[in-house]
Formats: C-alpha cells, structure tokens, sequence
C-alpha cells in the first residue's frame, strides 16, 4: 500500500493542460492497455512530475538510465529490502563479491521527495553460484543493476526503479558493452517473466519481511488471463523452518519516459527509451 501526498495531488490535477510524456502512468483494464484506463494507479508514480528523472547521475553531465521499475503492486514480501534481495538472487542476481563495493555511488532523484539519493543496492549476475559467483561477474563482465526505492514523503510507492546493464570484463574497465542498457534490461526482464523460485529461511527475517511473507501485508489482487488465482504462498519443506517461494512477473512496456538515444547517457551508448515495468506475482509451487 502507498499514500499520496497533497503535492502529488496537486500534480495529478494539473494534468489537464499536461503534455501526454509528463503525465503519470496507468494501467488499464487489461493491465498493457495504453490507452484503457480504469483509474488505478499502476503501483509507481513518474519522477518527473515531482522534479525527478529516469537518468541517475553518474557524472556531472550523463547518467544512465533507469530502464525497470519493479511496481509497487507486486509481492509485498519483494517490496522489502531482505525480500528483494532473496528474490532478485532467484532470477540470478546477488550482492558484490565478498559485500565489497566496487566504484562509486550513483545518485538517483525519483520525484518522491527525497532528492538525489545514494543506490541502495547494486546486485551482480551471479552465474548459478550466489555464493562467489559476483566475483567471477567483477572479473569475467556480465549483468548487473542499481536499485533505489521510491519511498519518499512526497511519492512512497514502495516501487523499486533499476539501472540495468550488460558490462565488459575487468581488462576493459567494466565499461558499458555496445547496447549494454538495452541487453542488462532485457536479460532481467526475460529471468523475471519466466518465472523463479527459492528457498526463504523465516529465522533470518526481519518482523516486517516476515509479515509480508505471511501475507499480512496486504496482497494486492490479480486476475489472471487464464481465470486462475494462486495463492500467494510458497509449499513448507518439511523439517525446516521456512520455505519455498515461487513468483512470476508480468512486464508492461512503456515509451516516452526516457528520451531515445545517446543524449546525457553514460559512455554515449544509445538506448531504445523504452523502460520495463514488472508486477511481480508469488504462485503456488508447481509441487504444491
């Protein structure tokens, strides 16, 4: 759940007399209509109305772009920092090698009121060994992403906006490969919409991951295309204390927020402007 503050009120009402790229999105009825709109808000809210961007600050001048935006209407237990984590390793993400970071902080304004804010997680490709697998990812090059959370005063949400992107090996200075943003995007957006699962222990959970993995956050509802509705829990292993989560993800593509191309991006790589928006669903186990 999110709560909307009077700027971001004011802002919705101005939007009348708003060109079409600075309203927020909806999603329609059939959640990828574009122009069907049955009035909810589609779980995050566009950063420009409120001064932001979808280009972080990497430099003084460019910056790269923020491509994904996991929505706010996904799993409660994934709009959590321990969630997030355990599922992103599900679709073959982790933290750094060794929790060690690696280069500098990039700096992201979301328009919720908070201003240019620190990531607040990097995760690298982890090669099916979450364990070391990053440490190869820092040598060998490959997927990885920048996460913030748009959870200011002024637009909470609870979304999370990703930079994803594909990079070079260590010898090139893990520089951005030739449509790297584009490629980082899509490889995610692939894991994701096909589907992931892992084992969650509840004894290393927070109160608040616990409870959103119980469900007594509020799970929003999801009609599915083909009438079934899962049951946003994960089938017990017997002798353990926790259990196996399942989730898969819906994407809507949307145009128009991040101006196509190689203007103010990081390393001139062009990029299609397109950003993936992912709802992500927890479902019965297939064993269950």
């Amino acid at each position: 759940m999110f709560s909307i503050s009077p700027l971001l009120l004011l802002s919705l009402a101005s939007l009348v007399v708003a060109s079409p790229t600075q309203q927020p999105f909806r999603l329609g009825a059939d959640h990828g209509s574009e122009h069907e709109d049955d009035g909810t808000l589609a779980g995050w809210l566009d950063p420009r109305i409120g001064g932001g961007q979808l280009l972080d600050f990497t430099t003084k001048t460019r910056g790269e772009p923020l491509n994904v935006i996991i929505s706010g209407t996904s799993d409660p237990f994934i709009l959590t920092d321990e969630g997030f984590i355990v599922y992103v390793e599900s679709i073959g993400y982790a933290r750094e090698c060794m929790g060690l970071h690696m280069g500098h902080i990039h700096l992201a304004n979301l328009g919720d009121g908070d201003g240019r804010k620190p990531e607040a997680l990097l995760f690298r490709q982890h090669y099916r060994m979450p364990g070391w697998g990053t440490c190869w990812e820092s040598l060998a090059g490959g997927h990885h992403f920048r996460a913030w959370r748009q959870n200011g005063t002024e637009g909470n949400s609870g979304a999370w906006f990703l930079g994803a992107s594909k990079e070079e090996d260590s010898r090139r200075g893990h520089t951005i490969v030739a449509n790297g943003y584009n490629l980082g995007r899509d490889w995610l957006v692939e894991q994701a919409v096909a589907g992931s699962e892992l084992w969650v222990p509840h004894d290393v959970l927070s109160s608040e991951a616990a409870a959103a993995l119980r469900g007594s956050v509020d799970q929003p509802s999801h009609e599915h295309r083909q009438g079934e509705t899962p049951e946003p829990e994960g089938w017990p292993w017997p002798g353990t204390g926790g259990e196996r989560i399942q989730w898969r993800a819906e994407v809507e593509w949307r145009a128009g927020l991040l101006e196509p191309g190689r203007k103010g991006v990081n390393h001139g790589i062009a990029q299609d402007g397109r950003v993936a928006i992912l709802t992500v669903f927890r479902v019965q186990s297939d064993l269950g």
